[in-house]
């Protein structure tokens, strides 16, 4: 099988910590991140072979339900995921702009993964609820027409679990915000 990422993100610290002990002791899993983000939510982020992540995935899942916000099981994630998340994305030729914002973390990913698999569009940033009281975004640029394809299909998938909050697409955003988001 193939490279994957899967997630979870609970409502608690102490959950979500018992939750990545679970997934490493589970599968054959790597960490790829596992912190506190606000408003004390806990997620964690892991990698490898996909029936190892689904079943790391399974395991948290059922280990405090109660806290469980979001979950998600990516095969083969688009290559621009990980700059978007860690503010290493380059963007040298802006167009329109398309923002999406959600209430988790994991729906925010899965958003972003599936806006850069349905057009050709470079995702600027993925913010993962830091400062935000648990929401998500992202941001992402290129023609008109492909944004709006994009923001469309990854809010049609946030909106499939009620974690789609707002998005808009902004055909040419003037240079002076593009100097603050660039």
């Amino acid at each position: 099988m193939g490279k994957a990422i899967g997630l979870v993100e609970f409502k608690t610290v102490s959950s979500g910590v018992f939750a990545a002990d679970t997934m490493v002791k589970t599968a054959e899993v790597d960490v790829i991140q596992a912190e506190t983000v606000c408003p004390g939510k806990y997620f964690v982020l892991i990698e490898g072979d996909l029936s190892a992540v689904r079943a790391a995935v399974d395991a948290a899942k059922t280990t405090n339900t109660e806290h469980l916000i979001d979950t998600f099981v990516l095969g083969n994630p688009h290559e621009t995921l990980f700059p978007a998340i860690y503010g290493a994305t380059e963007i040298h030729n802006p167009k329109a702009l398309g923002i999406l914002e959600t209430y988790s973390v994991a729906s925010a990913i899965v958003a972003a993964d599936i806006a850069a698999k349905t057009a050709i569009v470079d995702l600027i940033e993925l913010r993962l609820a830091r400062g935000m009281c648990g929401k998500s975004y992202l941001m992402l640029t290129g023609e008109v027409s492909s944004v709006s394809a994009a923001i469309e299909k990854a809010k049609a998938e946030a909106g499939e679990d009620g974690m789609f909050l707002d998005s808009t697409v902004i055909a040419g955003p003037d240079e002076k915000l593009w100097k603050t988001i660039l």
